[in-house]
């Protein structure tokens, strides 16, 4: 049994029934819940804060941190590293995020005092209808939806690194894609937690072409340390290097992908040529609010996570929640951080959608309806439940109950180069290896499956995440940049995780801006928030007493595997800090 595997199962074995003996009430089963938690938790490493003075990388897999150094030691920018890093991630971990899949980057161009979002998302099929997850006026079961043909959206991803490269790269493209070539030639070393996914998801979930790369004949999942060759990929990635997004979106690769949605199993999910060649990348402004003596900048609709993360911190921002590291995780404060999640969480599930389709709301930031939305936080007693605000200048669309489901796949890298340039980026395929079909070495994305099976609620109103021709879902993505206030970078940050995202990157936040935390700490420190109704609490030993001291406020309590992911590159007394979840296999490395 790998290491790994039985942390978590002893983690389980032992936090999880005393938690449920201490808890009235509580929601247990949300442990076991497999859309909670469909990138399965693989235990709990151990990391250092990594120090730097000149340059830094935090990602998710050691070689691709590696890649995105080298690039860096070349004297290559923070996209360039960024570049080489995702494409080895599409390699070693391809159950997160790839170039069948999409990302929203958000840079900071330091010489010109520039804060940019590339939106790179992908998109719904010309031919996708509000209806398309509906069966006899029902919506089809979850996993059904995801294995099909019918959730995969056109990638963003290559366009959109061509796009930010032609931008803001310096060296070659092609030479960005060296490493990623050379490792899908050469071989890696398949890592214990690709190992034990493969082994959860089970080689009969995946098209033939993906069972037979990652199980072998018998159905038995590649083994820790069997060294994964990946020809196809090569292939691939040497003709986007030499021909640039165009290789990808037009001929045999594009082919290979129309194909392979047009004969998914389940259902086929109907692309064509020319969704590929008329996908786009969007530029988007910035989302920034200041906290505190800080400005926190995020991305915007289509996704939710920026508005989130700034609405919560928005309402916490007069209350205090501590000052020092001995301050974290206090109750008056966790208690206050999750009724502030509530209120945004109500307010992101009803009004964010693609804005090219949604009128979605401008002042849900609005200083008078947060002090409104503020008004409604009980510094003792939980809420129960919290409706969706009516923000002021709220247009006509009537906004319908959301039925949108997340999965938590996803990855993300943070980087600050020699020059002090920043890049946030969260990539993602959706839920863990996708929706599992295959094409030209690497896995399709199910990223339709986060638009809203239901188009309309029970009341017969439209749902602004409903699905639409060329729209794109909804996402809680949050990659994150802050600065002090003379506009120097503080942090770099984002993580994986669905709508749990939002959680994870508040927690890191207000452990690193009120509690004083390093990188690292901030990292690592029990995961907690709300979405809506119940306070999740991370399973572990600290999750017992803070569970306890928590129980005066009333809280419902669901304590889960909270799988985080957060990379974080921080600037601190003069040097930098980079760090990486313990939760998952990512490093910082730096010079």
């Amino acid at each position: 049994m790998p290491k790994r595997l039985s942390v978590s199962r002893l983690l389980l074995g032992l936090a999880a029934p005393l938690l449920a003996i201490l808890l009235a009430g509580s929601a247990a089963a949300q442990l076991y819940d497999p859309r909670s938690q469909p990138e399965s938790a693989t235990g709990i490493g151990s990391h250092e804060l990594a120090t730097a003075k000149a340059h830094m990388v935090s990602a998710a897999n050691v070689l691709a941190a590696e890649a995105g150094r080298e690039m860096l030691r070349a004297g290559g920018s923070a996209i360039d590293a960024a570049i080489a890093t995702q494409l080895v991630l599409n390699l070693v971990e391809p159950q997160s995020s790839g170039i069948g899949g999409g990302a929203f980057i958000l840079y900071w161009d330091k010489a010109k005092g520039a804060l940019q979002v590339y939106d790179g998302r992908e998109t719904a099929l010309a031919s996708a209808t509000p209806d398309r997850f509906l069966v006899g006026g029902k919506p089809m079961p979850f996993f059904d939806a995801v294995l099909s043909g019918l959730s995969i959206g056109v990638p963003g991803l290559v366009r959109l690194m061509e796009d930010v490269h032609r931008d803001h790269g310096r060296l070659p493209w092609a030479e960005l894609f060296a490493p990623a070539i050379r490792l899908a030639e050469d071989g890696f070393e398949v890592s214990p937690r690709l190992h034990i996914l493969l082994q959860l998801e089970g080689a009969e979930s995946f098209v033939p072409a993906a069972r037979a790369y990652f199980f072998s004949e018998s159905g038995a999942p590649r083994p820790i340390g069997y060294r994964l060759k990946n020809p196809e990929l090569a292939k691939t990635l040497r003709a986007i290097a030499a021909g640039g997004a165009n290789a990808f979106y037009e001929g045999p690769i594009a082919q290979a992908i129309v194909d392979a949605v047009g004969s998914a199993p389940g259902a086929p999910g109907g692309m064509t040529l020319d969704d590929l060649k008329t996908y786009r990348v969007k530029q988007r402004p910035p989302l920034c609010v200041t906290y505190r003596i800080y400005e926190v900048c995020g991305v915007g609709a289509p996704s939710s996570g920026g508005v989130a993360v700034a609405q919560t911190l928005k309402l916490l921002e007069p209350f205090d929640l501590g000052t020092t590291p001995a301050a974290a995780l206090n109750a008056p404060a966790v208690h206050l951080i999750a009724e502030a999640q509530k209120l945004a969480f109500a307010d992101r599930n009803q009004y964010i959608g693609d804005p090219d389709f949604v009128d979605v709301p401008e002042a849900l930031l609005d200083e008078g309806y947060l002090a409104q939305r503020r008004a409604l936080i009980d510094k003792v007693h939980a809420a129960s439940s919290v409706k969706a605000g009516q923000p002021p200048g709220l247009k006509r669309q009537s906004f319908g109950a959301d039925a949108t489901v997340e999965r938590a796949g996803t990855s993300h890298i943070s980087i600050i180069d020699d020059d002090g340039n920043a890049i946030s980026m969260t990539t993602t395929i959706e839920g863990a290896f996708g929706s599992h079909n295959w094409a030209a070495g690497f896995l399709l994305n199910n990223e339709l499956t986060d638009f809203s099976f239901r188009p309309v609620d029970a009341a017969g109103r439209p749902v602004a995440n409903a699905v639409g021709p060329g729209k794109r879902p909804r996402s809680s993505m949050a990659p994150t940049i802050v600065f002090d206030r003379a506009r120097n970078v503080e942090a770099v940050l984002g993580s994986p995780g669905g709508s749990r995202i939002i959680l994870y990157v508040l927690k890191a936040l207000v452990a690193m801006l009120d509690w004083k935390m390093d990188a690292q700490q901030a990292a690592d420190l029990l995961n907690f928030g709300s979405q809506g109704h119940a306070l999740e609490l991370e399973v572990g030993w600290p999750t017992v007493p803070l569970a306890l001291t928590l129980r005066p406020h009333g809280h419902y309590i669901a304590p889960s595997l909270m799988n985080s992911g957060v990379h974080i590159v921080a600037r601190r007394d003069g040097k930098l800090e980079g760090a990486a979840d313990v939760r998952r296999e990512g490093v910082a490395l730096g010079d």
